[in-house]
């Protein structure tokens, strides 16, 4: 069982920048697919940047490549780095975990993925 704590939403203008962290607690030696996920009012949750916690392989949504940056820093923490924000970009923002020995080729979708965590806001402004 992994558990998973976001934070670092809010509320900026176009162009701006935040950071979200995803904190994860309980079983994490194994080898995880962490993504992170947005759902817009009205559309589905969609996969916007992954990482895998052994070999650091990334991949981005096409939307937000070149803006977002996915990484880990040394607690554990998966950090989304959103830089030129822009209201297309308004969403809930969730954590996600799956179980992945070897990368994060094929994990897309919200099924995908075995933990989740409660999401944190981030609205952009024109």
């Amino acid at each position: 069982q992994v558990q998973l704590v976001e934070s670092g939403g809010g509320s900026v203008q176009a162009g701006g920048s935040l950071r979200l962290s995803c904190a994860a607690s309980g079983d994490t030696e194994r080898s995880y697919c962490m993504g992170w996920f947005r759902q817009a009012p009205g559309k589905e949750r969609e996969v916007v940047a992954r990482i895998h916690t052994t070999n650091d392989m990334t991949m981005y949504n096409p939307s937000v490549k070149g803006r977002f940056t996915i990484s880990q820093d040394n607690a554990k923490k998966t950090v989304l780095d959103m830089n030129n924000l822009k209201p297309e970009d308004t969403a809930m923002y969730y954590c996600a975990a799956a179980r992945s020995i070897i990368d994060c080729t094929g994990y897309l979708r919200p099924d995908d993925f075995d933990y989740w965590g409660q999401g944190t806001q981030v609205t952009v402004s024109s």
